[in-house]
């Protein structure tokens, strides 16, 4: 009973929430185009369906996601685990908390591998340049700088620096990337930093800050919890650029060894 109470009322939220969006659409439609709307009662079927599996997946990150995100932060950052006592001391060294940074690492990877909105991209990237993009190479690409992100991301939580150390440092690195990069890849490898940022890996990312920032001494997880979404959306343009920097460098090479037999 209690879990109908918070679907309807997580349902009546998401209600408010899309009503304005169908709201504009059916405007623009009938107002603006002066057009009827094309097999409504089949619109009108797939607006119940998204309102009925967005709430579902709202309970189910509050259910789910959230509290495993920030069970695992905390149960690899406690005392115990860490330094093998009860508490924690004062300025503890960054190294020990080492299985965080590769928990960190490797949820990233593994959710921006799933990434619903990230498969939909790299298949219409690899449609788009007729094979000439590998979808899986690129999800991989994606996955793989996401993982290093959130890898780096965990040590600057673990050690307190501030955050726009590494996200100045990042943008640095991506435009010297975007100069010397292949023009085609460029407004994909930006999206590509965008798409990570979605459904499934979003909830699992924040709990895991949130959760590591309250465990590690010294830490207040209104300042040093959130941040990891910008390293998930930052790092994965680098590693696009450089998937398709070494892809042209091979190609060339490939290409003069041709030439000279």
């Amino acid at each position: 009973m209690e879990l109908l109470t918070t679907f309807f009322h997580t349902l009546a939220l998401t209600v408010k929430d899309v009503f304005l969006v169908v709201a504009l659409l059916v405007f623009f439609q009938l107002v603006v185009l002066r057009r009827p709307l094309p097999n409504w009662r089949r619109l009108a079927l797939g607006f119940v369906f998204v309102l009925i599996g967005l709430s579902l997946f709202m309970d189910g990150l509050e259910t789910a996601l959230f509290p495993i995100g920030k069970i695992m932060a905390k149960q690899l950052s406690a005392p115990e685990f860490v330094f093998g006592t009860k508490t924690a001391p004062a300025e503890g060294a960054w190294y020990a908390y080492a299985w965080v940074y590769v928990f960190g690492a490797l949820v990233g990877f593994a959710t921006t591998v799933a990434e619903p909105a990230l498969i939909a991209v790299s298949f219409k990237a690899q449609e788009v340049s007729r094979g000439g993009l590998n979808q899986w190479g690129l999800r991989l690409a994606v996955a793989t700088g996401v993982a290093i992100g959130i890898g780096i991301g965990t040590f600057r939580i673990v050690t307190g620096t501030p955050l726009y150390f590494y996200i100045i440092a990042g943008y640095v690195i991506v435009m010297i990337q975007t100069i010397f990069a292949p023009r085609e890849i460029i407004p994909l490898a930006f999206d590509s930093g965008g798409v990570t940022t979605s459904t499934v890996t979003v909830p699992l990312v924040a709990a895991l800050g949130l959760g590591l920032s309250e465990t590690v001494p010294g830490r207040d997880p209104a300042l040093d919890g959130f941040g990891l979404i910008a390293f998930a959306s930052v790092f994965p343009i680098m590693t696009v650029l450089g998937y398709a920097q070494i892809a042209q460098w091979l190609a060339r090479r490939r290409l003069k060894a041709a030439r000279e037999e």
